[in-house]
């Protein structure tokens, strides 16, 4: 990834393009080049910006994705954003979620892919054969709708990570953190437009997870993306950025 990691007061992040903010956010197992299309793309027209999340970095105890949402926070202000449209996948729409609930001021539109926060069938709640690389290349290909997607370069980083005993243990308390943390009862409560991209045959968040969403959040729309999975914006680049700069389009004042 050619774009350069900015390091500032505690926080570091990737701010490319002027105008409007498109502020992306990462998944459990994600990184930021996760974005790299999107960020290719609309930093011609937007300002597009993307924190590391803190997710190895929390204490123990704090680990969850309410306090992934006050570091959300902390980074907006820090920045004096305002008015942005919040992008996450997986992990990271869930913590798009709890922001926009706490903060409805400072978000203008959002856009959930693959986004836990109802139901998900995760990477798994512990990792018996962790040191098993074909196990590990098993569950990385399982994310995506055609394995190939799963690059050795994205299958070494996620194997690194989950060998890393400090990191093991702080992904499944964010996973357990996740799993309890359901927004179900919550989601009528966000008023603002939701574009909702989903992967026809994501096998983590399945299409259900998709139409639930859709179904209780006031004011979304669903579009689909067949033979894709749970990332979008990896696996089918072009057509999530098309759906993406309709629904652009579509809420510019």
């Amino acid at each position: 990834m050619d774009f350069v990691l900015k390091d500032e007061n505690g926080f570091s992040y990737i701010d490319e393009g002027e105008g409007e903010v498109l502020l992306l956010l990462h998944g459990l197992m994600g990184a930021l080049s996760n974005w790299q299309d999107v960020v290719e793309e609309f930093s011609k027209e937007y300002r597009v910006i993307i924190p590391m999340l803190p997710i190895y970095d929390l204490p123990l105890l704090t680990t969850g994705v309410k306090s992934l949402a006050k570091y959300v926070n902390k980074f907006i202000n820090h920045m004096e954003l305002d008015q942005v449209c919040l992008l996450g996948n997986s992990l990271g729409g869930h913590v798009g979620l709890i922001y926009c609930l706490s903060h409805p001021e400072h978000v203008r539109s959002l856009v959930l892919t693959g986004s836990s926060g109802l139901y998900e069938n995760s990477f798994g709640g512990t990792f018996p054969r962790r040191e098993s690389y074909d196990f590990v290349k098993e569950k990385v290909e399982y994310t995506f709708y055609d394995p190939r997607t799963a690059t050795k370069e994205l299958i070494d980083e996620v194997f690194q990570t989950v060998n890393d005993r400090h990191k093991v243990i702080r992904i499944l308390a964010m996973a357990k953190s996740a799993i309890r943390h359901n927004m179900g009862k919550d989601l009528h409560k966000i008023e603002i437009p939701v574009l909702l991209i989903w992967g026809r045959n994501d096998k983590i968040t399945p299409p259900e997870v998709a139409e639930e969403f859709h179904r209780l959040l006031p004011d979304s729309e669903l579009h689909w993306i067949d033979q894709c999975g749970h990332a979008p914006m990896m696996e089918r680049p072009l057509e999530f950025n098309q759906v993406l700069k309709g629904f652009l389009e579509k809420i510019k004042v």
